[in-house]
């Protein structure tokens, strides 16, 4: 596989990398395997002063580093400002409260009494060296929500990015070297898919984090199942977006349009599946429709642009591959479903809405990464939750109902990681992040995260 910077607006290639040959990688390993033996001792307040450092230095480089994304993946270049932004808040965030995060724990006497000890805690150490298997789609963001937490807590990282943002995965190796961290703290290895089995299977790599499609998290997971090695994985998501007779309708349409449009479609956390109540289904489907029609489509770099390119073009055959199965399956198509006219170059396709989905089309099971939406008519409570429920994936969720007890058997019932009500999906630093069912296991960010890659140990102490 090319390690290259293609344009997706354009087509264009606009840098080309070697990938790094087998002594380099030894040598990769080598420097990360000698960075744990010294970095897991740093007490907290080295390790908080390395990481805003790091912070600092990424806040001074956003604009940069934001054409950068834009260029590499297409989102547009406020998204990009945006995604440069979140990163900087959530490794301050960690920098301020890992410690605490990651403090000893101490049982009451009365409840180890009787175990013989006169002293019990217990600790959350280091695991080491830890594999990052990383995407485009938010080609910051993603690393950043790993490597934040997994520096605090006293790990280092290798860093796989995707092999379409190798700029971006360039700076994020060249960051944390300015920001002071010892050498091999934190390194990116230029490689292509097939070199991660014999990086993930070396005895000095201990641990595995990806963030991506369903088949390269089955890969992963069977490498480090076969070597018993931990993994988190955040795959893929088809996230229902349910509007109940009771929702601010106004709000609801706004705020599904950036739901579905955010990152030009491609997130595993977009609303990719509106589900909505019969009573209000017509009035939302048509000024969904028009809203996402309206949406700007074009370079991305301009300032203007609401939707940009699909960053890879075989990305866009496959949207197009799943819009067209629908129509030929009796979809209508809302607005949309081809790409914009007169736009030759890149990789472009426009917003689109489609009605009247039915369990054979694979647009029905299979996550839609890109600016496309799919409609279902709900006539009843019971029907939104099996509907919204009717997909291999759990990742996230929205609902929008001012009913209490609708609230109530939405939180019992839906099978996701996170239900967000009347507002729209997000990952902040303090939250736990993570999937069920085909969307991955474990959790990114909050506590939850950042004791994710590491070893939760019980240190007991006889009495007298």
């Amino acid at each position: 596989m090319a390690i290259a910077t293609v344009n997706p607006a354009t087509g264009e290639t606009v840098r080309t990398f070697d990938a790094l040959g087998a002594d380099d990688i030894e040598r990769c390993l080598a420097e990360a395997a000698r960075a744990f033996g010294s970095y897991r001792t740093t007490g907290f307040a080295e390790r908080t002063a390395l990481l805003g450092r790091a912070a600092d230095l990424l806040e001074a480089d956003n604009e940069d580093i934001a054409r950068t994304m834009t260029v590499e993946m297409g989102k547009p270049l406020a998204a990009a400002r945006a995604e440069a932004a979140k990163c900087v808040k959530a490794m301050r965030w960690y920098a301020d409260h890992a410690e605490a995060l990651l403090g000893d724990e101490r049982p009451a006497d009365a409840d180890v009494r009787d175990s013989g000890a006169s002293a019990v805690r217990t600790l959350y150490r280091p695991l080491g060296v830890v594999l990052a298997v990383m995407p485009w789609n938010f080609p910051l963001w993603q690393v950043m929500r790993f490597a934040a937490p997994a520096l605090m807590a006293g790990n280092v990282g290798l860093l796989k990015h995707a092999s379409n943002v190798p700029q971006t995965a360039v700076y994020l190796g060249e960051l944390f070297e300015r920001a002071g961290y010892p050498r091999g703290c934190f390194q990116t290895l230029l490689i292509g898919s097939g070199a991660v089995e014999s990086v993930l299977r070396d005895p000095r790599v201990v641990a595995a984090t990806l963030t991506g499609s369903e088949p390269a998290g089955r890969a992963v997971a069977s490498v480090a199942g076969d070597e018993v090695k931990k993994t988190v994985l955040e795959l893929g998501g088809s996230d229902p977006f349910v509007v109940m007779p009771s929702a601010d309708l106004d709000k609801a349409v706004k705020t599904a349009v950036t739901a579905r449009v955010q990152n030009n479609g491609q997130s595993c956390i977009a609303a990719k599946r509106f589900i909505v109540h019969t009573d209000v289904y017509d009035a939302f489907a048509e000024r969904f429709a028009a809203a996402m029609a309206a949406l700007r489509v074009g370079d991305p770099l301009q300032e203007s642009t609401e939707v940009g390119p699909l960053a890879t073009e075989q990305g866009r055959a496959d949207l197009e591959e799943l819009v067209e199965d629908a129509v030929r399956g009796g979809a209508s198509v809302l607005c949309g479903g081809r790409r914009p006219p007169g736009q030759e170059r890149g990789w472009f396709y426009e917003p689109t809405v489609l009605a009247g989905i039915s369990a054979d089309m694979r647009i029905d099971q299979e996550e839609t990464f890109g600016p496309v939406a799919t409609l279902y008519r709900v006539a009843s409570l019971d029907e939104a939750v099996e509907r919204a429920n009717h997909t291999p994936f759990g990742l996230s969720s929205n609902v929008w109902t001012r009913d209490d007890a609708e609230v109530e058997r939405f939180v019992r019932d839906l099978e996701a990681g996170g239900i967000f009500f009347n507002g729209m999906t997000a990952s902040h630093p303090a939250l736990p992040f993570g999937g069920v069912k085909r969307s991955g296991y474990g959790r990114e960010l909050s506590g939850h995260g950042i004791r994710e890659f590491c070893n939760v140990t019980t240190v007991w102490q006889a009495a007298g």
